[in-house]
């Protein structure tokens, strides 16, 4: 009979706290400066905490990442617990985590797996929970590894942006840019490329009520598929108003899709990058 295995994530597959709870996750907190301090993660810094001191000194949030010591130091105590471990990291070309997560595992060889989710917030959220339902059934930590790998593609994440304030504070979009998104009303949609390591790209660039443009996005989103996974979905805010979020919710029941609906609040790393009023809508395909 093989070792016990344990799922563990960063923090930025943005599940809440019940769901950690629920599906046995344990979670890495990565790492925030901003205000010339540094905080973990949810840790000791909240989202709203981090916009306050943003808007307050102008200084951009930015996010350092973990190193190798101190995975291996997350993966040991799991290690010497008696566990195999399978983890699901911040995808590759967001952050040198998932790096730092593969060279921490070499030092447990068949004892510890790093799954490079290529996505972001619960875009990898989503393969955790498929890795924890893989755990549930028996399969060990190098199949799990195996089968959430083959998963990847298959896990979509979009979102859309109200403003551009931090996509402009941190060097993605120029000022010129963003005055003339907040002139036009223009909302981009953000897509993760999971095949690319998590790369993102301007989808359809909407205009309008912010309220409207968030019910047409989800309609364009969940109608770019004819194979969704009816398991669950995810509506993952940074902070948006709650009648926004109430509204996307409600249609996404109407469409009677999906078994489960979580809406969850998006951690600081995800925050940092996209600022307050930002939503998506991201579920699995088959």
């Amino acid at each position: 009979m093989g070792n016990k295995v344990i799922i563990t994530a960063d923090i930025s597959c943005d599940l809440n706290r019940e769901l950690e709870q629920r599906y046995g996750v344990e979670v890495m907190p990565l790492h925030i400066v901003i205000g010339g301090n540094s905080y973990e993660d949810w840790v000791n810094i909240t989202p709203e905490e981090l916009y306050d001191i943003f808007y307050k000194t102008k200084e951009l949030p930015h996010t350092t990442a973990v190193s190798v010591g101190e995975y291996a130091e997350f993966f040991k105590k799991y290690v010497d617990q008696g566990y195999d471990v399978v983890h699901l990291s911040l995808g590759s070309k967001l952050s040198v985590t998932h790096q730092s997560s593969v060279l921490a595992s070499e030092e447990f060889p068949g004892r510890v797996y790093s799954v490079d989710t290529q996505n972001l917030s619960t875009g990898s959220g989503l393969l955790v929970i498929k890795a924890c339902e893989l755990r549930d059934q028996g399969k060990s930590a190098k199949e799990i590894y195996d089968e959430v790998n083959k998963m990847v593609p298959k896990a979509h994440a979009s979102f859309v942006l109200d403003r551009l304030d931090f996509m402009h504070a941190g060097g993605r979009c120029s000022a010129v840019a963003m005055l003339g998104a907040n002139l036009l009303s223009l909302k981009p949609s953000i897509e993760v490329h999971n095949n690319d390591g998590g790369s993102m790209g301007v989808g359809k660039k909407y205009r309008g009520k912010y309220d409207k443009v968030l019910l047409q996005y989800m309609e364009d989103t969940i109608a770019k598929y004819d194979d969704i996974d009816p398991s669950r979905v995810f509506v993952t805010h940074a902070g948006a108003n709650p009648e926004y979020v109430d509204g996307v919710v409600k249609a996404v029941k109407e469409k009677g899709i999906f078994k489960e609906i979580h809406i969850t609040r998006a951690s600081c790393t995800i925050s940092s990058h996209c600022g307050p009023n930002t939503l998506g809508v991201l579920f699995m395909t088959k």
